[in-house]
């Protein structure tokens, strides 16, 4: 097989080690090539751009720009960009978003490679691959769960411990509006109060430190 007929890859994460141990993995194979790395999400656009490689492997957790937003920018310049996503996250919410942005295919960092080499294939090839952890984690969001962009940040304050007030003064909203969006937020994750709502959204990945 030569160059030309082998699948290149961008491999996208903020870890040195991490980059460098998955690159050996693809070069490894005769039919995979790394030919860039990044480990930022600006990074990654401009190694996309420069680079256009037929999957990008991308973590979620970057600094500044999230994974996710670094598939939607790069998807709007490139529609026909190809995302394999390869992260700790396993929350149904983070494999959500990282779908709904455009990734063909989610593993999570700790499966055995062979996950990562099928997984390059089979969305190289124009499937998508999600193993069974995957699935069942997705299976278990349910639609009615969805939450604003407004009640987001509200949810993100709380789990650094704001009260409403000084979530209402952050985000320059009143204390009672503050009170309606954290009774959405308990509603829509099934919580009795807030600390429970915070478990639930750290769980599902709807919020991250």
């Amino acid at each position: 097989m030569t160059s030309t007929q082998r699948i290149k890859v961008l491999i996208v994460d903020d870890h040195p080690l991490m980059r460098v141990g998955i690159a050996a993995i693809i070069d490894g194979r005769p039919g995979m090539t790394t030919v860039a790395q990044a480990s930022t999400g600006e990074e990654a656009i401009e190694m996309y751009g420069r680079h256009l490689p037929d999957i990008t492997l991308m973590d979620l957790r970057l600094p500044q720009m999230s994974g996710v937003e670094t598939i939607r920018s790069i998807r709007r310049m490139h529609p026909q960009a190809r995302f394999v996503v390869l992260t700790t996250y396993e929350g149904d919410e983070d494999i959500h978003q990282a779908l709904e942005a455009g990734a063909q295919g989610y593993i999570i960092k700790g499966m055995p490679y062979e996950s990562l080499i099928q997984a390059l294939e089979r969305v190289h090839a124009g499937g998508r691959f999600l193993p069974l952890p995957v699935k069942r984690a997705l299976a278990s969001r349910t639609p009615d769960s969805e939450l604003s962009h407004r009640e987001r940040q509200v949810l993100k304050l709380l789990a650094t411990g704001n009260s409403n007030k000084q979530i209402g003064e952050l985000l320059g909203i009143t204390e009672a509006t503050v009170k309606c969006h954290v009774s959405t937020i308990l509603m829509r994750l099934n919580a009795v109060d807030r600390t429970q709502a915070v478990v639930s959204a750290l769980q599902r990945g709807l919020v991250h430190f």
